[in-house]
């Protein structure tokens, strides 16, 4: 509470890494940073930002004809060729928006961001139009979230946001945060779930369409096999999102299985044709826009 209030007195935003290295010794784990200004926050019935208060970003976006206007002046803009640090809301005064967008894609793993980024698929041939490439490296932090729930507010319904994240429960998880938002931030999530956003893939059912061996996909481990039967459970279900019938059946097919469809098996098969990542996700790209069109 003292360094939330030393940072309104100077008006000077602290990050919660900031807090953490203050005092390493009373905190010993970042986590407890992170769970002690949540629950202020939620105590006095505010938002972080309130406090002065906010998460370091992660997040990168790549593409083209998207500028964000700071608040001190400084003027991003994007290329399709390597990520830009999303900056967080409190600093974007505005976003400017040059040409047509025709699709936003959500990917869980920075890996596979930089492999995109080395493709410059957010402006590659195979696609109807340019697009925007964003990752929260994971379990997306709250200015990754921000993003996607303000493109998800304003850009047209034609045009479709949707996530690559793995076949799995962690997976699935990691989109439900962006879509319904995340536990320890529900008295936020009216601000940051984009309501929009679809599961692209990677389905283990496409598996054998996309020509790879079963035994070439990565055993599951317990904790994996734990957290798909306590998403399959009802009242358990990650913020609703299994309960739709495909999500569930992806699940169940993990546990027959006992293999998790990963999204680097796209990009490491040997397959000349469907395994391709790029031909993966130009063909599945299409197939939303013409659904949404």
């Amino acid at each position: 509470m003292d360094f939330a209030h030393q940072a309104l007195v100077d008006n000077v935003p602290l990050t919660k890494r900031d807090m953490y290295y203050k005092d390493v010794p009373l905190f010993k784990a970042q986590g407890t940073v992170d769970r002690l200004v949540d629950d202020l926050a939620v105590t006095l019935g505010l938002e972080r930002a309130d406090l002065k208060i906010r998460a370091a970003s992660k997040g990168l976006i790549c593409g083209t004809g998207l500028t964000m206007h700071l608040l001190e002046g400084e003027t991003i803009t994007i290329n399709d060729l390597e990520g830009t640090l999303i900056p967080t809301a409190e600093t974007i005064e505005r976003f400017e928006l040059k040409g047509d967008i025709s699709w936003i894609l959500v990917v869980e793993k920075e890996a596979v961001f930089q492999t995109l980024c080395r493709f410059q698929f957010a402006s590659h041939r195979s696609l109807p139009g340019p697009g925007l490439i964003i990752t929260g490296k994971g379990y997306p932090d709250v200015a990754t979230r921000q993003l996607v729930k303000t493109l998800s507010d304003n850009l047209p319904e034609h045009i479709p946001i949707i996530a690559l994240v793995d076949g799995d429960a962690y997976g699935l998880d990691i989109l439900s945060v962006y879509k319904y938002g995340s536990r320890n931030l529900r008295h936020e999530n009216k601000k940051l779930a984009a309501k929009r956003i679809e599961w692209l893939g990677i389905w283990a059912s496409e598996i054998a369409d996309l020509e790879v061996d079963l035994d070439a996909l990565i055993p599951i481990t317990p904790h994996d096999q734990k957290k798909a039967r306590w998403a399959l459970l009802p009242a358990m279900s990650l913020n609703n999102l299994i309960t739709k019938c495909p999500h569930r059946k992806e699940l169940t097919r993990m546990l027959h299985t006992r293999r998790k469809a990963e999204i680097e098996i796209l990009s490491s098969s040997s397959s000349q044709r469907s395994n391709s990542l790029i031909h993966y996700l130009a063909h599945k790209i299409c197939h939303f826009i013409e659904m949404s069109a």
